[in-house]
Order: C-alpha cells, then sequence, then structure tokens
C-alpha cells in the first residue's frame, strides 16, 4: 500500500470536485427518498401479490449486484465521469419512464434498468471520490459522502409525503427532474476534469490502472472485501430487515414503532459521522475500524435481548454509533489501496461485496429466524462482524500505512 506524504497537513483543504460530488449524492438520495416509499404501492395499483411489489425492489438490487463488473469495465475503458453521468442518466431515464407504466413487467423491466444505472452511478462517483479526495482526507471526505446520503434519505420521506399528494406517479416524475439536476451540478463542476487516456503513466510512475488479480494479492484489500460484505449484511440487509420483524414479533409495534427503532440508528450515526472521518485520518483507519466493527457486532449481538422498547431503541443508536465509526475507513482504504491509479474493477468488487451482503444478509437471517429463532440470526450477524474486526487486527500489524495514514 502507497505511504502518504509525511508532510501533508492534518486537516487538508478538500478541493472544489468534492464538493460537488457531495452535493450530487445528497441530491440523488433525497430524490430516492421521495420514490422509494411509492415504488411498492405503485406496483400494487396493477392487481399484484404482496411478493411481486417486493420483487420490484429485488430487482433493483440484483442489476446493481450483476452490473456491478460491467459498470468497472466502462470506467476502465471510457472514465469516471462519462460513467457518472450515463449512469444518472439511465437511472433518470427508467425511472421518468416508471411514471408512465402501463403494466407491471414495464414497470419491473424499468427498475431492473435503474439498478444497472445505479451501479453505473456508484461505482464512478466512488472513482471520482477517491480521486478528488486529498491523501490526509480521504476518511472525511468519506464521511462527509456517507452524510449526505444519510441526511438526503432523512429528508427525503417527509418530502415523499407532500409530493406523494400529487399522485402515486408523482414521485418518479420528481426523482427523474432531481437526476437530472445532479447530471448538471457534477457534469458542470467536473467540466475542467478529463479522463486519463488507456495505459497513461502515474505520477509515481506506477501502470495508470490497478487489476483485480494485483489488488487482491494484496492483505488489505482482501481484509477490505471481507469486511465491506459484513458490513453490508449489517447495515444495508438485517438492520433493515429483521429489525422491523423483531419490534412487530416481539413488541407487537407497528410500523411506525419500528420506524422509531431505525430512527434511533441513524441518529446515532448522524453523531458520530463527522468526526469518525476526522479521526480516522489522525489516528489511522484500522483503529476505527476495528472499534467500529466491534461496537456493531456487540449491539447486534445484545438488541435480542432487549427487555423494552426504549432498551431496543438505545442498542440501535449503539449500532449507529458502531456503524459511523466504521464507514468512513472502508472508502478511505480503498482510496489507499488505489493511490493514484484508476481500478474500475477493484471499485466494483468492493461495491459488490457490500452489495452482495446487502443481498444476503435478509435472505439468510430471515431463514435462521424460522429454523432457530431470531437469537441466532442476530449472533450470526455479530460472527461476520468480529471476523471482519479481526481480519484488520491480522492486516494491521505489518501494514504501517493502514495503522497510521
Amino acid at each position: 500500500m502507497p505511504k502518504l506524504p509525511a508532510n501533508q497537513p492534518k486537516q487538508a483543504r478538500l478541493p472544489f470536485e468534492v464538493w460537488a460530488l457531495v452535493a450530487g449524492g445528497f441530491t440523488v438520495a433525497l430524490g430516492y427518498g421521495v420514490v422509494a416509499p411509492a415504488i411498492p404501492q405503485f406496483a400494487l395499483e396493477f392487481e399484484v401479490s404482496t411478493f411481486a411489489a417486493s420483487a420490484i425492489v429485488s430487482a433493483f438490487a440484483l442489476m446493481r449486484l450483476v452490473g456491478a463488473p460491467l459498470a468497472g469495465w466502462v470506467v476502465n475503458r471510457f472514465g469516471e465521469r462519462f460513467t457518472y453521468t450515463t449512469g444518472l442518466l439511465v437511472v433518470a431515464a427508467s425511472t421518468g419512464a416508471a411514471a408512465f407504466a402501463m403494466n407491471y413487467p414495464q414497470f419491473l423491466v424499468l427498475r431492473g434498468l435503474g439498478g444497472l444505472g445505479s451501479a453505473m452511478f456508484t461505482i464512478a462517483a466512488t472513482a471520482l471520490l477517491v480521486e478528488a479526495s486529498p491523501p490526509q482526507g480521504r476518511a472525511r471526505v468519506a464521511s462527509i459522502n456517507a452524510a449526505s446520503f444519510l441526511f438526503g434519505g432523512l429528508l427525503g420521506p417527509v418530502l415523499g409525503g407532500i409530493v406523494a399528494g400529487f399522485g402515486i406517479r408523482a414521485p418518479f416524475v420528481f426523482y427523474f427532474f432531481t437526476l437530472v439536476a445532479a447530471v448538471i451540478v457534477v457534469t458542470i463542476a467536473l467540466r475542467s476534469k478529463h479522463a486519463r487516456p488507456q495505459g497513461a503513466r502515474g505520477s509515481q510512475g506506477q501502470g495508470d490502472e490497478l487489476g483485480l488479480r494485483e489488488a487482491l494479492r494484496l492483505p488489505t484489500y482482501r481484509s477490505l472485501l471481507v469486511s465491506a460484505f459484513a458490513f453490508g449484511w449489517t447495515s444495508f440487509g438485517v438492520r433493515v430487515s429483521l429489525i422491523p420483524i423483531f419490534v412487530a414479533v416481539v413488541f407487537a409495534g407497528d410500523a411506525t414503532t419500528a420506524a422509531w427503532v431505525l430512527a434511533a440508528y441513524a441518529a446515532g450515526n448522524a453523531l458520530f459521522i463527522f468526526p469518525a472521518g476526522r479521526w480516522s485520518d489522525t489516528f489511522g483507519r484500522a483503529p476505527l475500524l476495528i472499534t467500529g466493527l466491534s461496537v456493531l457486532a456487540a449491539a447486534f449481538l445484545a438488541f435480542p435481548f432487549s427487555g423494552s422498547l426504549w432498551i431496543a431503541m438505545g442498542v440501535t443508536a449503539v449500532a449507529g454509533i458502531g456503524s459511523a465509526l466504521a464507514n468512513p475507513g472502508h472508502q478511505a482504504v480503498l482510496a489507499d489501496v488505489l493511490g493514484q491509479r484508476r481500478g474500475g474493477q477493484v471499485v466494483s468488487s468492493y461495491s459488490m461485496a457490500s452489495d452482495l451482503g446487502g443481498v444476503l444478509g435478509p435472505l439468510i437471517a430471515g431463514a435462521i429466524v424460522d429454523v432457530a429463532g431470531f437469537g441466532w440470526a442476530f449472533g450470526l450477524t455479530a460472527a461476520l462482524l468480529t471476523v471482519a474486526a479481526l481480519g484488520w487486527v491480522v492486516t494491521a500489524k505489518p501494514t504501517a500505512a493502514l495503522s497510521k495514514p
């Protein structure tokens, strides 16, 4: 892993491109928060089953997963900016067209295309942020970017309730325009950034592209993939699937009650996401990753033993703190691995690991609940997080650059 310059200031000034990408991410998250609650409800308008309505969400996630390798190839072949704008335009076009879908198959195909565009946008945005981040500010950039998606996701459903008052198709039209706005903002901001030609040389004399095989030979990158999978399993999968079910079964709570429990997670995340980025840049990636994943594991292990709704909210708030401590370090380590080199397949594999965890987590943990109960399902989640934390313990010992950026 490339070592970072010792004379770099700890609070490196972030370039304008970073703020433009963060603004674009916030706009996308805000629009998605508006449209997400309307997606299954709109599917039900076609008089399909609940399973079929839920499949609309799964189709989007599945196409994100299978489209990631293609997105990585497009980044390497045509550049990050082209992939970013193309991906957003694909999502915009499919979302706008979905507002006028006449039947369920049309809606399903259009949402699937949106997932493909989302994979292109996400991977390109990550690559652009990695490229634009100053070495001593990589985790801080990651925390700011994560916060923009968090706040956009929190505000989106509130605004969505207002937009939905104009009809079930209105949120899709609104999301179309927010995506177009994001494309305009980022395109103008990055107009001076040109895609690096294939085969160009990096500033350190390295090949411009870091191949996936070369990255997989690095213990740090292998630990990153394991950690991303465990984090995706937990934060993007089990958290949003099993916690609401637990609240309904154990506390006889409704959707509003489950929303309050999940809001406690978001509150803990929001309180620590900014300082976590600064701490990761100051004290090193590994200490924050180990601490965050360990706190997250302890919280998920304790959650099924919550004796009351208030205790459950407190435990999920602690889980949100653990998530905030670990989250910026992942993108920062990815940036450390890439250095000054392009790596579309490296970034896409990292994204796939997280998405795969988000897809498998609810399925496997849900099956375990049916067979053995909530304790075993949350216990398996805690075990995966512990394995990820131990991976960073082992990786950090021989890797000074990981321990202290």
